[in-house]
This record gives structure tokens, sequence and C-alpha cells, in this order.
């Protein structure tokens, strides 16, 4: 059995404006217990992800700050290194090195970026991450793929943290998790349930985000990390709707799934729904609770929630137990 992790729990600034509220927010993060503060790469969002995290990491002293996560297509692996090792560098090694091979179609489609089958981008997206851990590495390195070709490139800055800042590579694919198992020190159990920019469904398996499915992926990571999977942390974050604090979990979950049954026909039941461990729906003492729960049964100790208020009293509670 993997042994138990301490909890750390991952939350985004929230609706911040400017400046101020985004570093009271950070600072509200840090003094909660959140290990991690989080912002999306998406063209669509008010804020590129690295100028917010280096204003988030400056205002704070212990917070570490990542993507969450950055899409692999929307620049070159070489320049997210550089990046992501000068904040670590800025920060003295607070940075969480977060990447993905990209989903949202309709975004894609706006900037008129070809979106390339799963396995063309998966194939890419592995490539970038032998540049990123060359990059981080000592001294110059030279690699030739089918996607990136780098020649005696010595990367600088040198990231704080060796051999390089913690990797989180997430997906709910067999072939990405199988290469997040093999590479990665955090691996997101991504449900197959996307819904993109407008509302419109960009990949529907809805029963994704069922135990058993979160089993079945958990089992594809174990076979691809071997020996180092009790090394790996296993994070999940909540899909359908934010965490809802409520005394009527069913209720609330029943009216929630009739929305997603409509839009993916998903086929399962309140109890099977609020069980998943990408829904976070119930009282603080019952998700409280449940994350127990859900490190004890499937060895999940990291939790993005989202914003940093609604479930504050569980971080306070579990945080680094």
């Amino acid at each position: 059995m993997q042994p138990l992790k301490p909890f750390r729990f991952l939350a985004d600034p929230g609706d911040v404006t400017d400046g101020p509220s985004l570093r009271e927010a950070a600072r509200r993060a840090e003094s909660i217990g959140f290990a991690v503060l989080a912002y999306p790469d998406h063209v669509v969002v008010p804020f590129g992800m690295i100028p917010l995290l280096t204003m988030a990491a400056a205002a704070t002293e212990r917070l570490r700050v990542a993507p969450f996560v950055a899409n692999n297509d929307l620049r070159h692996p070489a320049l997210l290194a550089q990046d992501l090792a000068t904040l670590d560098v800025l920060s003295g090694g607070r940075v969480e090195v977060a990447i993905g091979a990209g989903w949202n179609r309709p975004e894609y489609d706006a900037l008129g970026i070809q979106f390339d089958p799963v396995g063309v981008r998966v194939a890419r997206l592995a490539e970038a991450v032998t540049v990123l851990k060359g990059c981080f590495a000592d001294g110059p390195f030279s690699f030739a793929g089918e996607h990136y070709t780098v020649t005696d490139h010595d990367a600088i800055p040198k990231p704080v943290q060796k051999p390089h800042p913690p990797l989180f590579i997430g997906g709910g694919g067999r072939r990405v998790l199988t290469l997040a198992g093999g590479e990665a020190d955090i691996v997101g159990l991504a449900p197959r349930m996307l819904v993109g920019v407008g509302g419109e469904v960009v990949r529907s398996d809805p029963r994704s985000i069922t135990v058993a499915a979160t089993e079945e992926k958990i089992a594809w990571v174990r076979e691809a990390a071997g020996d180092r999977f009790d090394s790996l942390e296993l994070n999940v974050y909540p899909t359908g709707s934010e965490p809802i604090v409520t005394d009527h979990p069913r209720k609330d979950a029943s009216d929630i799934l009739d929305g997603i049954r409509a839009r993916t026909g998903l086929d399962v039941d309140v109890d099977e729904y609020l069980a998943s461990p990408h829904v976070f729906i119930g009282s603080i003492d019952g998700l409280t609770a449940k994350f127990v729960e859900l490190r004890e049964r499937l060895g999940i100790s990291s939790f993005m929630l989202g914003g940093i208020d609604p479930l504050s009293p569980i971080v306070e509670r579990l945080a680094g137990t």
C-alpha cells in the first residue's frame, strides 16, 4: 500500500482585478495553510499566468506557485523553462511546474492554432518534458525529436530546486497518465468530461469522474511508474461544479447532476456522483471525512479546491497532516 502523504491544498486567487487584490488573496491563502496558489494558462482568462504568479510569490513568504496547467502548445518548452526557472530563483525555490497537452479546442480555433489529434499532442508533451528537464539540468544539452530540436543549449537561469522544481503532469487518458507515471512528481487525475469556452462540451467520457474510473487511472500510473510509484503525489480537482458547502448534499448534487446528464448523458446516480473524487459537495465535516477517505482508499493527498474561501476550514484542519 502506498504510504500516506501529508495533505496539500491548491487554490486559485479568485476574481482579482489588480495588484492589491492579488496580493491580499495570496497572503490569505498562505495564512490559511494552502500549499500552492495556481492560475490557469488560457488566453480567455483575465491575466497572463507568469506575471500573476510572480506577483503572488513576491507578496508571500512560503506559498508555492504553479500554473494549473501550462498549455504546452502555447509556447516553446525552453521559453517556459526560462520563465519558470527565473520565478523559482526569484521566489527562493517555490515554483511547481505543471504542464499539459492542451485540450480547449475553441481556444485553438480562436487563435488559429492547429488542434492536433490527442496522440500528437501527448507525443509533443513528452518531448517538451525532456526539453524542460534538459533546461533545468546543469550544463548544455541537445535534443532531436519530431517536434523540438535543441542544440548545445545551456539554459539560464538554473532553478533553485534540484534536480528541478516538482513536475506536475495531469490528464485523464492512458497515454498522458503513462507519461506522468514515468516522468512526473505529481500526477493530476483529470476527468475526461471537459466543457470549453461558451459551455460547449469539448470532450465527454462522463463515467471518468467515478471512483472506479479513478482506480483505473491510478493503475495506469502505477504500471508506468514502477518502483517510483510510492514517491508520487496524486491530485484531483472538482468538475461539474465549484465546491458547494451544504447540509443538503443529495438535493444540491441532484440538481447539478440533472444539468450534467442533459449535456453529457452521464448515467450515474446521486450517491455515485457524490462519491466521485471530482465532486466536492457537502458539509465541512462531510467533505473533511471524504478527503481523508480518498487519501486512505486511493492515495490522493493533493486537492485543487478552486477559490480560497469556500473550503478554507478543511484546509485549516488537514493541511500538512
